[in-house]
């Protein structure tokens, strides 16, 4: 067997760049698990050079094999250890377009964007068709979708994004940043923005974006859509449809600069309750074999609370390894952790 390493993309978040080589050992055992057929070896964490590398074993790495890896959220290059060097392997990416669509959004609270590709990537991997990671058009739907990171990554795959916020100040600075980034890079798309009516009556604005990376895949109909509605997250079924997503993907509120709020007790700092009215519609819209990823801060709701809520919803935690092993401090108010579920095929 040959030895690879992976080093690990550096990031301008101190804290986050220390948990980050612990946190790809483990998205990397559910590529291993999900996509490659638990085909490594000895998956560990190594300091080379004084450089830390997270290390695995296989007989080989084929073409595909690096297009798998080379998704993981942190990786930055990946080589073969021959005696004391370093072989440099090529590896692909999905992404479609220039990874500013991701990084240049700067804002208070903004999640990290290493850490939203971890959360997309290891719910995808947790669903029925985890196999089709590199063919497969997902639709994916973040409830909370603030200003938009999950939506944008989401694209940057290839991948159908929808996207559901209360926050109007949140929602028409996303609507601004996408149109202006769009035309600035001279993606082929059509824009629809504006308000929803019905009776007469506005309920929700609402942005549709229909889009192609390549200017021949958009006169082909090859597209991707992104569809994003300003409305209270419970009332996200007045806008898609039942068993539309294969994944839902959300940062629940962290407690800290943002509460959750709800019908019955407005804002409140712990995202249960949150969970508690959201997680059955939430799982409505997912389709039999999706898989519902949530990130949110151990200090204001327990792991074993927000489980029982996504269970009593209908849906199958996935507790196996390495889905306990994401927990990681964002800062001395925060440790997030990531709850995965899938629908029942």
């Amino acid at each position: 067997m040959a030895l690879y390493a992976l080093l690990i993309l550096p990031s301008a978040n101190r804290v986050y760049a220390d948990a980050s080589v612990e946190l790809t050992r483990a998205e990397l055992v559910a590529f291993d698990r999900g996509l490659l057929g638990g085909r490594l070896r000895e998956i560990a964490t190594r300091v080379i050079g004084g450089v830390p590398y997270v290390t695995f074993e296989a007989d080989e790495v084929s073409a595909r094999d690096a297009a798998v890896l080379g998704n993981l959220s942190s990786v930055y290059a990946l080589f073969e250890v021959v005696g004391e060097l370093l072989r440099p392997a090529e590896v692909t990416r999905l992404d479609r377009f220039d990874d500013d669509l991701i990084t240049i959004q700067k804002y208070q609270g903004k999640t990290n964007e290493q850490f939203t590709k971890l959360l997309l990537n290891v719910t995808l991997l947790a669903s029925a068709f985890a196999g089709e990671m590199l063919e497969r058009r997902f639709r994916v739907l973040d409830p909370l979708c603030g200003r938009g990171t999950t939506l944008n990554q989401a694209l940057m795959y290839g991948f159908d994004a929808a996207g559901v916020d209360r926050d109007q100040k949140d929602f028409e600075a996303y609507a601004a940043f996408i149109q202006t980034w769009l035309k600035r890079k001279r993606v082929k798309h059509k824009a629809e923005f504006g308000p929803v009516r019905r009776e007469r009556q506005v309920v929700a604005k609402r942005l549709r974006i229909e889009l192609a990376a390549d200017r021949d895949d958009y006169k082909s109909g090859a597209t991707q859509s992104l569809d994003v509605v300003n409305v209270d997250t419970l009332r996200s079924r007045e806008f898609f449809k039942d068993a539309m997503f294969d994944l839902i993907v959300t940062d629940a509120p962290y407690g800290v600069q943002h509460g959750s709020r709800t019908a019955g007790k407005g804002l409140v700092r712990s995202p249960e309750d949150l969970l508690a009215e959201a997680a059955p519609v939430w799982a409505r819209l997912l389709r039999p074999g999706g898989a519902m990823g949530i990130a949110w801060n151990t200090f204001v709701a327990k792991r074993d609370v927000a489980a029982g809520l996504l269970a009593e919803a209908g849906l199958e935690v996935v507790d196996e390894e390495p889905y306990q092993s994401f927990r990681h401090r964002v800062d001395q108010a925060i440790l997030r952790d990531v709850l995965v579920a899938r629908k029942p095929a």
